[in-house]
This record gives C-alpha cells, sequence and structure tokens, in this order.
C-alpha cells in the first residue's frame, strides 16, 4: 500500500473508530456489532505494522476506549485496568504463544469464558467493600460504589479477608432479565437496548442507584488486583482463593500446552447455552504471576494475556411462515419463522425481518433457505437467503391489518407500513400503557399487569373505558382488594383534571413528544382548536416541522379521534388551557433547546425553571433558538448552534443568569 493512501485510510479509521468507542463506552448506544468494530481495528492494526511512523498515543490501538463521564466522581486506578489483544484464528493464538515461549519457555495457561459486560474494579478493606468503580480509559474510571452496592451476587462484607483487596470483575446482565426488560421496554413503547451488554453498562452508570437496582445486574469476578497481607503466586491459586472468600468467578482450566488451549477455547464456545449470560469469546492468560513480570505489557495491553474472540455464528435453515405483528405505533412488523437451529448457545425459531423494503431487497420467499445469526445480539437476524425454492414474487405485505382489518398505508419517505385505525386490539395494550404513564395521565397503580387483566376480563376496550371502571369491578381482580380498586379509581378521578398537554401526549400521536404536546397546547389553548387547523397553521408553531405538523393534522382529521375525544369530554376530562402561558421572568420570550446530560439537573427541571421564568424551550436548532443549554454528551445539536452563530451555556450560567 502507497503511503500517502495507508495515512489517509488510517485518519479515517481512527475517526470510525474513535466515534464507535464514544457509542460503545461512554454513551451504552453502539451502532455496530462488536465483530464489525474489531475488523475495522484490525485493519489499522495493520496500517499501523506495515507503517510504524504512523502510530501515535491518541491512535485507538494504542489506548482503551471507555473515558471518564462527568456523571460520577472519578477514581484514579492505582493498577491501571488494561484492555485485551484479540485474535480471531487458532493460528494468531498459536502466534501468541510463540511470542510468550520466546520470553518464558515454560508457560503455562489459564482459560476462561470472556464475559460480555462492563468491566469494574471492587475495593475492601478489612472485609468490607468501600469503593467500586469503572475502568474508563484504564488510568481513570468513575465512582459506581452507590450502584455496584445493589449487585445481590457482590459479597458486601468477607470472611478471613486481607487487610486490602482489590477485585476487578464484570458486570452482566443475565439473558433472562435481559429479555424480561426488553420487553417492558417495549410496552412502555421506548427504545430498547440492544444488547445485554449495553443494558448493563446503562444500568450500572445510572445516576439514581434506585433504577440500578430494579436491572437485577450480576457480576463475575476474575481477577486480583491488589492484594496485602496474602501471597499468591499463580491465576489459578487466585481464582480458587476468589471463589472460597464467596466471590461468584465463572470457571477456569489450567491449560500446559497452547493446543490444549485451543480444545478449551473450542469446549467454551460448545457451551456457550450453559451460561447464564452473554460471552463474546475466551481469554488467554498466563498463569504464574512472575512469568508476567517478565513479560510485561505494552501501552494497551498485557503480553502476558490474550482474547479470543468467537466469530458471528451463521447457520441457514427453512422460513416456514412469515407473521406480521402490530405495534403501538400501528407499524407492521413481519416476524420470520423458521426450522429451529442451535445458533450461539440458543435455539432459535424467530426473527425480524424488518420490513416491507428488507423482503424486498433480500428477495425472500416462504419455503426458502436463508442464512440467520446473532453477533453478539439476542434477537437473531437474516442476513441473505441461501437458496431460493420459489419463482414466484417475494413475500406480499398484506394491505389490511392482520388484527383489525382496518387499511394499512405507507407513507412517504417511510418503511413502515401502518395500520390506521387507532382502536385496533393488536395495538391497544401498548397504547393504553403509554396513556397511563407518568409522563401521560400519570394513572398511580395502573401498570401492564392490571392493564393485561382488565383488558382479559374484558372490563375495558378504550381510554374510554377507563373512566367507566368502577371500584366493585377492579376489586373482583387479581391480588386487588377494595383498598386497593378504590385507590385506583381515585387516582383514575384525579387524571381527569390533568392539563390538556398531557391527554394529547397520551393519545400517542405519532412524532409527538410530551414537550412537543406541551407547546401545541399552549399555542391553540383547547383540543377543540386544534381539530380545527390546518396543516400550515400547525406547521406554523415554533419548533413544529412538516412532518410534526402533518402527523398531528392526520390524526385529528380521523373521525375515531372526535369521537375519542368526545366521549372523554363528556367524562369530565379538561379539554382546555387552565392558565395562560406565564408573560413576565427573566427568560420572557426566549427559546431555548436542551441537549445532552446536565451536571445536577435533569432536562426537565431545566425546562420547568425556563418556562416558570417566561422562556420556551423547542426540539431542534434554528436561527430563531436564543439559548443552547448543552451537558455532557451533546450532540448534533450542539454542533448545528455553532454552525448558526447560537449562543450555547452551561448549567452554571443558566443558573447564574436565574439568579
Amino acid at each position: 500500500m502507497d503511503f500517502n493512501v495507508a495515512k489517509k485510510r488510517a485518519e479515517e479509521l481512527t475517526s470510525q473508530l474513535n466515534y464507535h468507542n464514544n457509542r460503545y463506552y461512554n454513551l451504552d448506544s453502539p451502532e455496530i456489532s462488536d465483530y464489525e468494530y474489531d475488523m475495522l481495528l484490525r485493519e489499522l492494526e495493520n496500517i499501523e505494522a506495515e507503517f510504524p511512523q504512523l502510530i501515535n498515543a491518541q491512535s485507538p490501538t494504542q489506548k482503551v476506549g471507555g473515558a471518564k463521564g462527568d456523571k460520577f466522581s472519578p477514581v484514579v486506578h492505582s493498577v491501571v485496568m488494561e484492555s485485551l489483544h484479540d485474535s480471531f484464528s487458532s493460528d494468531e493464538v498459536r502466534d501468541f504463544d510463540r511470542k510468550v515461549k520466546a520470553v518464558v519457555s515454560d508457560a503455562t495457561y489459564v482459560v476462561e469464558p470472556k464475559i460480555d459486560g462492563l468491566s469494574v474494579s471492587c475495593e475492601y478493606r478489612n472485609g468490607v467493600f468501600v469503593r467500586g468503580s469503572t475502568r474508563g480509559d484504564g488510568a481513570v474510571g468513575e465512582d459506581v460504589t452507590e450502584n455496584l452496592m445493589t449487585i445481590k451476587s457482590l459479597p458486601k462484607r468477607i470472611d478471613n479477608a486481607p487487610s486490602f483487596l482489590e477485585v476487578r470483575g464484570e458486570v452482566y446482565m443475565s439473558l433472562a432479565t435481559f429479555e424480561k426488560l426488553v420487553e417492558e421496554q417495549e410496552n412502555n413503547g421506548e427504545k430498547p437496548f440492544k444488547n445485554p451488554r449495553n443494558a448493563a453498562a446503562g444500568s450500572l452508570r445510572q445516576k439514581d442507584a434506585k433504577i440500578t437496582a430494579k436491572r437485577n445486574l450480576d457480576i463475575f469476578v476474575f481477577n486480583i488486583q491488589q492484594i496485602d497481607g496474602f501471597e499468591i503466586s499463580a491465576h489459578s491459586d487466585s481464582l480458587d482463593y476468589l471463589k472460597d472468600l464467596g466471590f461468584p468467578v465463572a470457571g477456569h482450566t489450567v491449560c500446559r500446552d497452547i493446543e490444549s488451549v485451543l480444545t478449551e477455547i473450542e469446549r467454551i464456545d460448545k457451551s456457550r447455552g450453559e451460561l447464564p449470560c452473554d460471552i463474546d469469546g475466551a481469554v488467554i492468560k498466563v498463569n504464574n504471576f512472575a512469568h508476567r513480570e517478565l513479560l510485561g505489557s505494552t501501552a494497551k495491553f498485557p503480553k502476558w494475556a490474550e482474547a479470543y474472540k468467537y466469530p458471528p455464528e451463521e447457520k441457514e435453515t427453512e422460513l416456514l411462515d412469515i407473521e406480521i405483528n402490530v405495534g403501538r405505533t400501528g407499524a407492521l412488523t413481519p416476524v420470520g419463522i423458521f426450522n429451529p437451529v442451535l445458533l450461539a448457545g440458543t435455539t432459535v425459531s424467530r426473527a425480524t425481518l424488518h420490513n416491507e423494503d428488507f423482503i424486498r431487497e433480500k428477495n425472500i420467499h416462504i419455503g426458502d433457505v436463508v442464512v440467520i445469526r446473532k453477533a453478539g445480539e439476542i434477537i437473531p437476524e437474516v442476513l441473505s437467503v441461501a437458496e431460493c425454492r420459489s419463482l414466484d414474487d417475494p413475500y406480499t405485505f398484506p394491505d389490511i391489518c392482520p388484527s383489525c382489518g382496518s387499511k394499512v398505508v405507507r407513507e412517504k419517505d417511510e418503511a413502515a407500513v401502518r395500520c390506521t385505525n387507532t382502536d385496533c386490539p393488536a395495538q391497544l395494550l401498548r397504547h393504553l400503557i403509554h396513556f397511563v404513564s407518568r409522563d401521560a395521565m400519570d394513572i398511580d397503580g395502573l401498570g401492564p399487569a392490571v392493564l393485561e387483566q382488565l383488558l382479559s376480563s374484558g372490563l375495558i376496550k378504550s381510554f374510554v373505558d377507563l373512566y367507566k371502571l368502577r371500584a366493585i369491578d377492579v376489586a373482583s381482580l387479581d391480588r386487588m382488594g377494595e383498598k386497593s380498586a378504590l385507590n385506583l379509581i381515585t387516582a383514575i378521578e384525579k387524571s381527569k383534571s390533568a392539563e390538556i398537554y398531557r391527554l394529547v401526549y397520551a393519545l400517542g400521536i405519532r412524532h409527538i413528544g410530551q414537550k412537543n404536546a406541551k407547546v401545541l397546547c399552549e399555542h391553540f389553548l383547547s383540543i377543540d382548536a386544534i381539530f380545527e387547523k390546518s396543516v400550515e397553521e400547525i406547521a406554523s408553531i415554533d419548533g413544529f416541522g412538516e412532518v410534526m405538523a402533518q402527523s398531528v393534522y392526520d390524526y385529528f382529521s380521523l373521525p375515531q379521534t372526535r369521537t375519542l375525544i368526545d366521549n372523554l369530554k363528556e367524562l369530565g376530562l379538561t379539554m382546555a388551557q387552565l392558565e395562560k402561558k406565564k408573560e413576565e421572568g427573566v427568560f420572557l420570550s426566549k427559546t431555548f433547546v436542551l441537549t445532552g446530560t446536565l451536571p445536577t439537573m435533569t432536562r426537565a427541571q431545566a425546562s420547568k425553571l425556563i418556562e416558570e421564568n417566561g422562556g420556551k424551550t423547542s426540539s431542534s436548532v434554528s436561527k430563531k433558538t436564543d439559548f443552547v443549554l448543552a451537558g455532557e454528551d451533546a450532540g448534533s445539536k450542539l454542533t448545528k448552534a455553532q454552525s448558526l452563530g447560537v449562543t450555547v451555556i452551561t448549567e452554571e450560567e443558566f443558573l447564574s443568569m436565574l439568579n
């Protein structure tokens, strides 16, 4: 490769890897699979091996991907929490062995499963857990002691302990817990986590430890970082010692030679389904600590350890049928039903086919043999058609909703096909969960389990029926006595007086969040007024685009919407703005856009302060924006504000303006 070409490609790869590092380690929201990331990193490593002059300290090949955030207090690691170099083939593992044996000819190895979670350090003084921290960039992490205290499997006190002990472990979310969490998120209309690793990381790095506690995280401990008053000479002995102290340890095997190592890697791969959590490979470590000292480390990796990453497993199977599921927003999602096949340790018989375009692009027919994989994700995906068994056109999407028989439509520039009937039974439960949620009508005690019982018993069939419930009917449900029933009816009655923006948000109009609903209602003052407005009039609201305006107009043009609102009005729900927008205060006539995570308050709290002081908030940056209040991880909104010359302020500056 020409040097200039290599230099340009290295710069491109560095930019891509830094972006994906931030998404993965700091935002807990990756956009590519682990395997795709590994291949980008390997390409950069190969370029730097050919052109060493391109290597610098800031290269992704030379530093750990994470960084210390501002949510938690910093913790300086007295023992650096290093990353591992990856291998993807038996030859690369043998190459690792050759490098080790060149320094230590009689080295033996320990092989362990590589848990796919978030790496943490836990410190104990005289047997008492005193501090826990994330890896961060390896040198500095975040203090997450309070959140780690919620993990039941992590000992808080250990008997017969040394005076000081620091261990390293991997916080993970079990597959069963992850599947339950995703189901809850989907039922609540929330964006679900992509995989257990990101669910674990996002849960552990919550400011509110109560949220972490609800996520039922677990931990496996795999290393002693520091220990006082106790001598250990081998890694295998340290793992046995940790297990005796009561720490959960994933298991390990001592191997005398590299061929035994490869056999153990293969055994772990085949037994992946027996573990309660995701693993993405196996870790090979030199067993003797004195040998490790001789081998040393690079700027990023220990030379005495290697991670073998399992390739994404792909299998062929027959597509038996295609089912259509209807979500809360009415989107029709095709789901492939397959001959069951064992994939990455679990039996797979279903996978999403995404949308109509995906089916046509892949030329998918029922009866075809398709290739599926599960590359670090719980939800399997269809990659391609291996064998087409039909000469007919690909599977044709239905033109009516399979749940209610209503017409379905596909809007311009969208891939999703949607049911137009807001009373569609398939959408009803998720609509109801959204309707009663805290940001909407805020009906305390009316969770998914109670709503399911109300639906299955026939007591409710729409939003309207919630306001016709009687305490005697509710009391007949499982685990719902007279007192609970009365409390629920009281909460339902209380919601009748909720501000109208809450009702508009609760209706579940596409593209309309709580903030947009509030702006809409402050502009038109009543729901009846919204019925009368044109798309152009709605689009004239500051912060509303054409898509949002069209969505509002379409929803309020439906006859069933008019019927729904009339029924709710008869039942006593608030339909008009109770008070005019405040017309005084330091932020009078000023428009704010909030982005990123603020140090001491939520964006909702900041928005409330702005509105209480005469200002307003918008979801998008424009030339009309007066201030952008930016916190940690501010993204494209900050970039746009800077390009337009809009004033950007910190939380500290914002509070100074208030005072």
